[in-house]
C-alpha cells in the first residue's frame, strides 16, 4: 500500500455529501443511528455514498492551547478528588480524562486533562482555586 496524504480543507468548498458523510458517522458515534443503513439515511445521503467515504473522510478536531493538563498530589480523604472537580465545573473546564494512582503514604497522584477554552478564569486561577482545596498538597497545569 502507498503512502497516505492528507490535506486540510475547508468545508465549505466541499461537496455536500462529504459533510454528510461525517453526519451520518456520528449519528453512528453516538448511538443515534443503530446501523449504517439508518445513519445514511438520517443524514440523507445513499448507504453505497456513505460506504464509499466512510473509512476517508474524518472531521478534524483542533486539541489547541486549551487543552491542559492538572498534575496534583491528593491525601487520601473522601471528597478530595471531588472538590477539586466541582471547582473544574464551576471555573467552566470539560473534563476529558482523569488518571489516579493507588495512595502511597495517604497521597495519591492525580492527573486531569482538561479543555478550558469556555473556562471562566485564566489557568492560574485554576491552578490558585485548585491548591486551596483543604486535602490537595500540590497541583500544577502543564
Amino acid at each position: 500500500m502507498g503512502k497516505v496524504n492528507y490535506l486540510l480543507v475547508d468545508m465549505s468548498i466541499l461537496p455536500d455529501v462529504y459533510t454528510r458523510v461525517i453526519k451520518a458517522k456520528n449519528y453512528l458515534q453516538s448511538g443515534e443511528a443503530a446501523n449504517a443503513s439508518q445513519a445514511a439515511k438520517m443524514a440523507g445521503i445513499s448507504r453505497s455514498a456513505y460506504y464509499k467515504y466512510k473509512d476517508k473522510i474524518f472531521e478534524y478536531s483542533e486539541q489547541g492551547e486549551d487543552v491542559s493538563t492538572i498534575n496534583a498530589k491528593l491525601r487520601d480523604n473522601a471528597g478530595v478528588l471531588s472538590s477539586v472537580m466541582n471547582e473544574l465545573y464551576m471555573a467552566g473546564a470539560n473534563i476529558l480524562a482523569v488518571n489516579q494512582s493507588i495512595p502511597v503514604n495517604d497521597v495519591a497522584d492525580v492527573s486531569i486533562t482538561v479543555r478550558l477554552s469556555d473556562a471562566d478564569v485564566s489557568k492560574s486561577g485554576v491552578e490558585q482555586k485548585i491548591k486551596s482545596i483543604v486535602g490537595v498538597i500540590s497541583a500544577e497545569i502543564v
